[in-house]
């Protein structure tokens, strides 16, 4: 489980003052589940899922990640082995000169055995459509592809939780299609948790769990549908509901 106990955090302006981002968000996320984070821009989306693993450390509050403190540096190493992270533009995550070496950069990272390696890799190309370009440089892969790849490379390492912070964002209808059909059969086949940072309402639909955050504050939270039929609530924090949720609302009115 990872637990967010009061979290708040806040960076420095131009003119060196502290702009709070997060005021005291409480949250737990479950072993297996799917949970999709909404928030206009501004709302501390990123910087939520960034304090999930260590990357940014709350100025108060405590993050836990299966018990582990992530402010102790000396559990950060366990508790990155436990969360993977996709962001919005893979070129910034892919750091090899082949698709397969990239995908066995995090494992020689680990200390993975060289045989176990070698079927981690294989097998995660298999998965996901990427064996044609097993020796070819990532950054003539296609967009959709590069994302793909930066889930492999991820996943290859086996963690417990995954977060993505808008993943396809940067992607066309297609792609982001594909991208979320993976991560369903993904939560299913390996029973990943699954973190989704998103602006697509259609996206949070498929998730078991939808929170929104506005001002620094977690806003809403319960099952998607619940969530997109309070429309004006969601209106005045400058998101909008799926379509049909929104007509259903018209006709109510």
């Amino acid at each position: 489980m990872i637990e967010l106990c009061d979290i708040h955090y806040a960076y420095r302006d131009e003119t060196g003052q502290p702009r709070p981002v997060l005021n005291g968000i409480s949250m737990r996320i479950e072993p297996g589940e799917s949970l999709a984070i909404m928030g206009a821009n501004g709302s501390g989306k990123s910087t939520l899922v960034k304090c999930c693993n260590g990357l940014l450390l709350p100025g108060r509050g405590q993050v836990r990640v299966e018990g582990l403190d992530t402010a102790d540096a000396r559990q950060l190493p366990a508790i990155r082995r436990l969360i993977g992270m996709i962001f919005q533009n893979p070129d910034n995550q892919i750091v090899s000169t082949t698709v397969e070496r990239e995908i066995a950069f995090g494992l020689e990272n680990l200390g993975v055995p060289v045989d176990e390696m070698h079927a981690r890799v294989d097998a995660m190309l298999r998965q996901f459509d990427l064996e044609p370009y097993r020796l070819k440089s990532p950054h003539y892969l296609s967009g959709g592809e590069k994302q793909r790849l930066a889930l492999a490379a991820v996943l290859a390492m086996q963690p417990r939780y995954l977060i993505l912070d808008e993943p396809t964002s940067l992607l066309d209808p297609q792609h982001r299609r594909q991208i979320i059909d993976l991560l369903g059969l993904l939560r299913q086949q390996q029973e990943v948790a699954c973190v989704l940072v998103t602006q697509f309402a259609d996206e949070a639909l498929a998730a078991q769990r939808l929170a929104v955050l506005a001002g620094g504050r977690l806003f809403l939270e319960g099952e998607p549908p619940e969530i997109f039929s309070r429309v004006e609530e969601l209106l005045a924090v400058g998101l909008e509901p799926p379509l049909p949720f929104f007509l259903d609302h018209l006709l109510q009115s």
